[in-house]
């Protein structure tokens, strides 16, 4: 026997398979047609594009001999006064940012005298 929940007694009562497998009398909708197309934009075919050549000379195996050198230098600082300049301000904001952090716990610390 097949069960259903009867949403007015608000409990299970006896159904046919048929009821059961598709509660409330919901029947699966499939469809047969395919659904109208909503933008019907003509497409353009690939070869309708212009074709363009790379504008450029690929550099990747000049940078990785440049930055594969064994010349002593790390990695982060092979280009020069540039990334010396990123580093050392980097390093400067760290510590900084560092000597804030524990100066403000210093002071979180200290009881209010009133």
């Amino acid at each position: 026997m097949y069960y259903k929940f009867s949403g007015f007694t608000q409990k299970l009562a006896g159904a046919w398979a048929s009821e059961a497998y598709n509660p409330q009398g919901l029947k699966p909708v499939v469809s047969t047609e395919a659904p109208p197309i909503i933008f019907a934009t003509p497409t353009k075919l690939t070869s309708s594009y212009p074709t363009y050549d790379y504008a450029g000379k690929n550099k990747v195996p000049e940078l990785q001999k440049f930055f594969q050198k064994p010349d002593g230098v790390p990695v982060h600082l092979k280009r020069g006064l540039p990334d010396q300049m990123l580093y050392r301000t980097t390093m400067a904001l760290t510590l900084g940012g560092t000597l804030y952090c524990l100066v403000a716990l210093y002071m979180a610390a200290q009881p209010r005298n009133k």
